[in-house]
């Protein structure tokens, strides 16, 4: 892959004499992501991530990127391999995201609900849908696929899940997602103008997904979370919309559990953080089936 994306970078800029860098990393779970300076301008160059192109459809998330940028919320893409996953984006100057900058702060959060909201409103639909359950039965396959194992109470949680899901959450709806909103995919600039990139996992979905995954991986404290609710609903939720928000943080560790599984089959380094997640899975799991007015707050907290 890295020879590949040299002989790229040399075709695109017309210059046998670029060698991929790698020494500006600057982050990615799914993919990782480089900063390099090629005939004065900065990029940031994508190195796909081991089984994404299994996991991700890179020809419809090229189309859901494309329409990010036209709506001013993504960074600029230079360049688009959806047969490779390849990507070229400008670097966006003088940035920083958001996991740095403090996810907390009422700024920031104001930045992250105003990009959720202009997403949820897009004038243009996502061509695909994502849906958590069939994402979910996509990634078992691929780690059967690989011959791994998955945790021994998994088929025993995972029903419970779904059956909270058929008994509680109801009224999901449909408008464009994001639904990878970690604090690390928010950049600011130093003109205060934000961002919303890293569009793989892009789709149409309920909205309560993003606002879900913004809060729990961004362990927001009690004050936080009602500061984004507020923010992003213009009051305090309804209590259908503070279940889904709980019902999809809870599915989100389950999801992202076995994404990190199959990160692992393929041997990379992601055991640590799949054993992390699916302990808070088990957790809060545990947690809302029992009481399922808990606060949201209940399911961030160690």
């Amino acid at each position: 892959m890295e020879e590949l994306i040299q002989r790229r970078l040399r075709q695109l800029f017309h210059d046998d004499r670029i060698v991929f860098d790698k020494s500006r990393f600057t982050g990615g779970l799914t993919n990782y992501n480089y900063i390099m300076n090629i005939q004065g301008t900065e990029y940031v160059i994508r190195k796909p991530g081991g089984m994404t192109n299994q996991m991700i459809d890179r020809s419809i998330e090229k189309v859901n990127n494309a329409i990010a940028c036209e709506l001013g919320l993504n960074s600029q893409c230079f360049y688009f391999d959806e047969i490779s996953g390849i990507k070229i984006s400008i670097y966006i100057q003088n940035s920083k995201d958001i996991a740095h900058a403090d996810p907390c702060k009422a700024e920031n959060l104001r930045a992250v609900s105003d990009l959720m909201k202009k997403t949820h409103s897009s004038p243009k639909d996502f061509p695909n849908t994502f849906d958590w359950r069939m994402e979910l039965e996509k990634y078992e396959q691929i780690v059967k696929g690989l011959k791994g194992d998955f945790f021994f109470d998994y088929t025993g949680l995972k029903k419970q899940l779904f059956d909270f899901f058929d008994q509680n959450i109801q009224n999901a709806i449909s408008v464009p997602c994001h639904n990878d909103t970690v604090p690390e995919n928010f950049v600011i600039d130093d003109k205060g103008k934000a961002y919303l990139i890293d569009w793989e996992y892009a789709g149409m979905n309920d909205p309560n997904w993003d606002v879900a995954a913004y809060i729990i991986e961004s362990r927001l404290t009690v004050e936080a979370i009602e500061a984004l609710v507020n923010d992003y609903y213009g009051q305090f939720p309804t209590p259908e919309e503070v279940l889904k928000i709980k019902g999809y943080m809870v599915a989100q560790d389950l999801l992202w559990t076995v994404w990190a599984l199959i990160r692992h089959y393929n041997g990379e380094d992601f055991l640590d953080y799949c054993n992390i997640r699916y302990e808070r899975f088990r957790r809060n799991l545990r947690t809302i089936t029992a009481e399922a007015d808990c606060s949201i707050f209940d399911l961030v907290k160690d």
